[in-house]
Order: structure tokens, then sequence, then C-alpha cells
């Protein structure tokens, strides 16, 4: 099944793991909570719509283009899908041509289990994505690298389509001396040389203390030979890079760079061993670009101050991470730094909660999705306001002609907002006490007319006051 899949991939595991587990949960999900996402929301009223019906109804865009990614073919384009459908929009899906094996099996699959007059899938390269761009559609949710999302986003304009752009950049990874520095190492090793590295969350870069440096570089070594053997190459867990163009990339990034281990390759098979960088100088070539490959460079700073400024000197990145037993240390790395995501003391892993919207921030890309946030994002959100035709006496501080009575009064109405439903009882009671004794001294006034001759002038006189 995985050389169907992801020829590229050798492990026969990885498209359930890293991919089918978290579709199943996002269908579930859907299932289980559309009721829930499509009802109206109710809002917050003031006083002059105390009556009204005020709510937020979730409606369908059109028609959802789609643009899906090679590294996760399956997770990545199929993900917007279900929110797309639930949100209920029809939908165009545009699978990478880079992973060409998986196009052609969504393709074939993908009909025989939708509607063909809803959702289409279209194969091809890049004629076939220019062709799609330059139609209208009501939004465009690519998933990709920041280059061509620019070109994404340029095309959307002319038609004012919005767009959601899942992009990537360099993911900073901050290591503290105080931590547990063999399980910080085992997880980075994990997130990073999973998919060979070819992950748009995968920690990119290392940023810690010169002394710990080598201690790191030793636990990431043991762990690798754990996790792939003494030979990462003959291992059936460790993959291959997509094709020899992304092969070369990545070798080329490493130029003169000082290996502390790997470092090997074999063109033939587009293969690239586990590599860990020492000593990485911050305008080094492969500091300029994503890495998006097996390969990790460690940078030394001299104190989360260092780290702070370095990672704030650069693009906003996808995500940040952080290991430390510091509270302090994690309280400062949030407060002053910015990220689509953050982790503290674990990597990748906020990817898999539904209820956590995922999305970059700058150019890291605009827009969330996963869960509702899909289902949000892929929706209109209408504004609605049920009004009755009654108690138009409460409408005539917005009425002309206008005085400053009036407008006192329409300023206290607009800006008396009910917070909640003990505040909207309160308001309830109020009404219905001055209702009651606005009734009460009519039926009084009433009364004394009838028992005094004398009183009506008076009565009169209350009652214009």
């Amino acid at each position: 099944m995985h050389c169907v899949l992801c020829f590229w991939l050798q492990s026969e595991f990885n498209t359930p793991l890293l991919e089918l587990i978290g579709l199943e949960n996002e269908i579930k999900l859907a299932e289980r909570e559309l009721s829930d996402w499509t009802k109206p929301q109710p809002v917050q009223k003031n006083l002059l719509t105390l009556t009204d019906d005020v709510f937020i109804k979730a409606e369908p865009l059109g028609v959802v283009l789609i643009i899906g990614a090679w590294n996760y073919p399956w997770g990545l384009t199929l993900g917007p899908l279900i929110g797309a459908i639930a949100a209920g929009n029809a939908a165009v899906v545009k699978p990478s041509e880079l992973s060409k094996n998986s196009a052609s099996l969504l393709k074939e699959l993908l009909p025989q289990y939708l509607d063909q007059e809803m959702y289409h899938v279209v194969t091809g390269g890049v004629p076939e994505t220019q062709e799609l761009l330059k139609q209208r559609f009501d939004h465009i949710f690519y998933t990709g690298n920041s280059t061509v999302g620019k070109l994404v986003m340029e095309a959307a304009a002319h038609h004012l389509t919005p767009v959601t752009l899942e992009l990537g950049g360099k993911s900073p990874c901050y290591i503290d001396q105080n931590c547990d520095l063999a399980v910080a190492c085992r997880r980075i090793t994990w997130g990073k040389f999973s998919n060979c590295g070819q992950t748009c969350i995968a920690p990119d870069y290392i940023l810690c203390n010169a002394s710990i440096q080598n201690r790191l570089i030793e636990e990431i070594r043991q762990t690798l030979q754990e996790f792939y053997g003494e030979n990462p190459k003959s291992s059936p867990d460790y993959g291959r890079i997509i094709n020899q163009n992304h092969f070369e990339r990545v070798l080329a990034l490493m130029e003169g760079c000082n290996v502390a281990v790997g470092g090997e390759s074999d063109k033939s098979q587009c293969y690239i061993a586990p590599t860990i960088l020492k000593d990485v100088l911050p305008h080094a070539r492969i500091m300029q670009e994503e890495i998006f490959g097996p390969v990790l460079p460690i940078l030394t700073v001299s104190d989360v101050s260092e780290a702070i400024r370095f990672i704030n000197d650069r693009e906003k990145p996808l995500a940040l991470y952080i290991f430390s037993s510091d509270k302090k240390v994690i309280k400062r790395m949030l407060s002053e730094t910015t990220s689509g995501g953050v982790v503290v003391n674990d990597v990748m892993i906020h990817y898999t909660v539904s209820s956590l919207p995922f999305g970059g921030v700058g150019n890291s890309g605009m827009g969330r999705y996963h869960g509702k946030h899909t289902f949000d994002q892929l929706s209109h959100k209408r504004a609605c306001l049920i009004k009755s035709l009654g108690m138009e006496s409460l409408n005539k501080a917005r009425y002309p002609p206008q005085t400053a009575s009036r407008l006192r009064r329409a300023r206290f109405f607009m800006l008396s907002r009910l917070r909640s439903c003990t505040h909207l009882t309160f308001a309830w009671a109020i009404i219905s006490t001055m209702l009651a004794l606005g009734l009460f001294i009519a039926l009084l006034v009433v009364l004394l007319k009838v028992s005094c001759p004398f009183f009506p002038s008076a009565g009169d006189t209350f009652l214009s006051v």
C-alpha cells in the first residue's frame, strides 16, 4: 500500500500514523458536532435589541478550491475538504503533482464516494494549477511554500477571493539548560526526522547555550541509532527526499557547514542521512530558507534574551518549540515572541489537537483550520437580527427631529450591554417592574378621578410631568 500512496516513504506505517488517523478523527468530529456547528449562535444584545432575535448564522461560501501539498498528500488535501463539506460547500481538489501516485489514486477513489457534480479532482502540474487560479472561486485553500502562496494570493485578488494560506518557514527550537536534555532530544529527533524532515512544522533549527551543544549532539546521535539503527539507509522507518531537485537543494544548503553527525547521501535513491550541523552561523545559507529535509543546524546563544532577539529578527514562524523546566523562561518566550503555534517540551504534537486552530502568522500563512476551525474558516458568518413591528415607542430616540434628550436616551440604550442570561433576566425584571408600576399609577389615577371630582386637573398635571 505504501508504494502506491507515497513511493518515497519506505515505512508502511507512516501514512496511517501521520495522516489517516488524523483524517478519521476529523471526520468523526464533524459527524458528531455538525448539528451544533450549524445552529444559529446567539450573541450579546443591548437594551435597544432586548426583545429581538440577534444571532450569527453559518452559511456556505460556495465553491472552494483546495490545492494540496506533496509531503502529506492525504492529510493536507482531504483535511480541508472535510471542513468544506461540513460547511456545505462544493469543492475542486487539486493534489500536488509531485506526489503523483497519491494524486492518481485520489482522482480514482474520490468520485466513488462523493457527488461528482459537487466535488471534482483535477490532476496535473503547474499549467493546470495556473488555469484553475484564473477561474473564480469563493475561497482558495492553499498549502505549500510562501513563494507560491504569494502567487495564489495575487491570482485570488483579481476576483477578491478570500484565501487560506498554510505556508511554512523556519520553526525555531530553543533548548534551555534547565531541562531533561535526553527527553528533549528524543522528542526533537522524532519531529525533525519523521518523513525525512519534510514536514512544515518540523523543528528547523536549534538555539542553545554553547555549554550544552556537544551533549545535545551526542543525545541526538544515540536517539538516531535507537530509531533507525546503525545504517538509516536500510531502515524501513526512514524515508527519502521527494525527488532529485529537492535532493540537490538540500545538499546545497549544507555547503560550508560543520557536520557533526551524518552527512552521507545517495543521489540514486534520493537519500540523505540524518544530519546534525554544529556551530552554524546566522548568515549561513542554510539559515536563509526553510530546510525541508533531514538536516538539523545548531546555533549557540548566550541566554534566553539572545534567543528571543534572534527569533524576533526573522520572519514569524509557523511553530515555535521551547524546552525548559523554568516557568520564567517559558513565560518570557511566550510573551515576547509570536508564531503560528507554540509547543513547550515537545514538537509538532499541537497538530493532532483538533480543538486548537492550526495556521501561520505573517510570512508563515494566514487563516486557520482543524475541527470546527475549518468549518468556521470555510463558512460565511451571516449577521442576523429579527425585530417585531411592535413597541415602536422605544425607537423614537433614533428618529428625527433629534434633541439632546433623545440623544441621551439613544446613548443609554445602545451602550447598555447584556453580558449574560443573568443580566437579561435582570433587565426583564426592571422592565416588568416599570410596566407594573405604570399600570398601578394609571389605575390609581382613574380611581382618584372617580372618587374626587376636584382631582382630575392635579392628575393630568402629574401625568404630564
